[in-house]
């Protein structure tokens, strides 16, 4: 049996592909799972931790069904995803004498998902488990779920970026080029991909990845099919934000915040998605008072307004659109848009997707399961061909910033398998330089900023930009590539460098010594990329 999570910021999915009924079908995990409209096996992605020292915790809805979701309980973590991998981790608290980070919360979530699903599963997990992941993630975040895993003996784990299981899920038969939007909790995801089927076959994609009865229809004659991602963008934006917006508002009229009230907006929220007025009874333990919360769309919406929302989306759009532009793509050319994730049903964010595309070319019926069911097509027989979201380089020395810099040798957007290596020649910067060593980054995107300075009696301003790097190789052993022998002088070149990515995402690279001819390295994994 092979098995997709889709682990969502508010909601995860398990799913698996059932070989004797040829079907994908949601996992229903007793006790942690709880029924939301088309789907009965959502699983709240919560935790409550009794005791941090065994670890001994409880997660999904036995959480709520247990009352241990109550205001202001330090035990209880939610919408954890999000600080997963990320640099700053903000205040966790220390529980039974154990320091905790947002990577323990989530793995102690996974962990114990994974263990009722192998339970329920009569022990099978050996065979295969896929895992979707944000466009934006880090390659840290990977390496993350990956180690989640130890100890479950599972012979194969794949992950796969969560729009292109989403297009993947949808199964647009006769429409090839599509525009995933992925909106859900804590993160959105813009992914413009392309299905197709081999040249040479001749079979329509319809016949070969259908939809509508959540069944692929694939035989053992078949080309494998490609799924080709054109252009991809992510924000760092969700329904969790969107919810404490709602709270900062009530907060402005006098209510003091907690995590009930965060609940309560997010139940209006949901609500307005399908009536344009909503209400909730609300009783403040600090006043012993009642109160009526209610909420109009309109309001909901001129706060989208104020805090920039639509700006943010708008952005992120055009950034998608640009990146297809350059490929010689228009926007008239996207013949789909799939809406994946609950933030999605918002009447807002449709409004806002149907200002830029044709409403007959926009489908939502499947936000829950498009990705965890998407993503077992690639059990199926499905090729995928993907390219690299961010960019990656060498640490060199800046002498005349005295500081550190960073030289691009991969940009973002290059297909893997490379066709062709990137070559680069390097000298020895010191007298008597013994080896060669190199410092791998993954290369962010540059953050705006502002020089001040004053030039006589005139103060003058000037934007700069200051670029977030994530070095992945940066310890003793991982930086030393070669020895040289003789060691390098300054003053010439000395070994030339061939950077090559695999079909795995894994950087080669292949040493000469230009001084004696010889090859010090051939074809030696560095480091992974994402």
């Amino acid at each position: 049996m092979t098995y997709a999570i889709d682990f969502g910021t508010s909601n995860t999915l398990v799913a698996r592909w059932n070989y004797a009924t040829q079907a994908a079908e949601a996992v229903l995990l007793p006790g942690h799972s709880v029924g939301f409209g088309e789907v009965p096996a959502l699983v709240p992605s919560l935790v409550y931790v009794e005791d941090a020292s065994v670890p001994l915790v409880v997660v999904g809805q036995q959480v709520r069904d247990r009352g241990f979701d109550g205001v202001g309980d330090r035990r209880f973590f939610s919408r954890f995803k999000r600080g997963i991998g990320a640099t700053v981790q903000g205040y966790l608290p220390e529980l039974d004498g154990c320091s905790l980070s947002f990577e323990t919360i989530g793995r102690w979530f996974l962990q114990a998902l994974l263990k009722e699903l192998k339970h329920t599963s009569g022990g099978d997990l050996a065979q295969g488990l896929i895992f979707t992941v944000p466009v934006d993630s880090f390659e840290t975040y990977r390496s993350w779920l990956l180690q989640v895993c130890t100890g479950f003996e599972i012979q194969q784990i794949r992950l796969l970026d969560e729009p292109t299981a989403a297009a993947l899920g949808y199964g647009v038969a006769d429409r090839p080029l599509i525009l995933v939007i992925d909106f859900g909790g804590g993160t959105l995801d813009l992914s413009l991909v392309e299905l197709k089927t081999n040249q040479r076959q001749s079979h329509p994609l319809g016949l070969i990845l259908k939809w509508g009865d959540r069944q692929w229809a694939a035989s053992d004659n078949q080309r494998p099919r490609t799924a080709r991602v054109i252009a991809k963008a992510g924000l760092n934006l969700g329904g969790t934000d969107i919810d404490h917006w709602i709270v900062d508002e009530w907060v402005k009229r006098g209510m003091s915040a907690n995590s009930l009230l965060l609940r309560l907006a997010e139940r209006l929220k949901i609500q307005l998605s399908q009536q344009p007025y909503a209400q909730e009874v609300y009783f403040d333990s600090e006043t012993f008072t009642t109160l009526e919360l209610g909420l109009e769309r309109s309001e909901l919406e001129e706060i989208l307004r104020q805090q920039q929302f639509f700006q943010r989306l708008d952005a992120a759009l055009t950034q998608v659109l640009q990146q297809a532009r350059r490929q010689g793509i228009t926007p008239d050319a996207i013949e789909a848009v799939l809406l994946v994730g609950g933030t999605t049903q918002m009447p807002a964010v449709q409004k806002w997707v149907a200002e830029y595309f044709d409403r007959a070319k926009i489908s939502g019926q499947h936000p829950f399961t498009a990705v965890a069911m998407g993503a077992l097509a690639v059990t199926q027989g499905l090729e995928l061909k993907d390219f690299l979201y961010h960019s990656y380089g060498i640490r060199f020395w800046d002498a005349k910033l005295n500081r550190h810099g960073w030289h691009p040798i991969i940009q973002r957007g290059q297909p893997y398998p490379m066709a062709e290596p990137v070559e680069l020649i390097l000298g020895a910067s010191t007298e008597g330089q013994p080896s060669i060593e190199l410092v791998i980054g993954e290369l962010g995107e540059e953050q705006g900023g502002v020089e001040i300075f004053f030039d006589g009696d005139r103060l003058i301003t000037r934007s700069v930009g200051e670029r977030t790097v994530q070095p992945l190789n940066d310890t003793p052993q991982g930086k030393t590539l070669a020895r040289l022998d003789p060691p390098g002088y300054p003053g010439s070149d000395r070994i030339r460098v061939l950077f090559q990515v695999d079909g795995d995402r894994q950087l080669r690279v292949t040493v000469d010594d230009l001084l004696t001819q010889e090859r010090l390295i051939n074809n030696q994994i560095v480091t992974q990329l994402r």
